[in-house]
């Protein structure tokens, strides 16, 4: 059974730095595409940031340059560098990861099969 377990959310400034970690436990974790996503209060759920089991990243286009994702295998963890956040930022923030599928990019829901509960980020201006 896989489990995803987000951490290092809570309240910042606008200008603050977060890091969010999450926690992968029972499967393949280096063989994973992981990924996070975003869902701000009253709005659908977004991607935000993908790393490949290869190490490609990606991001959506209005976190690129502030937000970095890592990962560190031999912690089966990965990480969401946040700076400079942003009031618009704020959203609870999941953790996504699973098998890599032909053709997948990682920047869709649909790409994931195991996810966490997730951990709040809140942005005060």
């Amino acid at each position: 059974q896989v489990q995803l377990v987000e951490s290092g959310g809570g309240l910042v400034q606008a200008g603050d730095s977060l890091r969010l970690s999450c926690a992968a436990s029972g499967g393949p974790f280096s063989r994973y595409g992981m990924g996070w996503f975003r869902q701000p209060p009253g709005k659908e759920r977004e991607f935000v940031a993908a790393v490949s089991w290869t190490g490609f990243t990606s991001y959506k286009d209005s976190v690129k340059g502030r937000f970095t994702i890592s990962r560190d295998n031999a912690k089966n963890t990965v990480y969401l560098r946040m700076n400079s956040l942003k009031p618009e930022d704020a959203a609870v923030y999941y953790c996504a990861g699973g098998p890599e599928r032909f053709g997948s990019s990682l920047t869709r829901a649909t790409d994931y099969e195991y996810w966490g509960q997730g951990t709040q980020v809140t942005v005060s201006s």
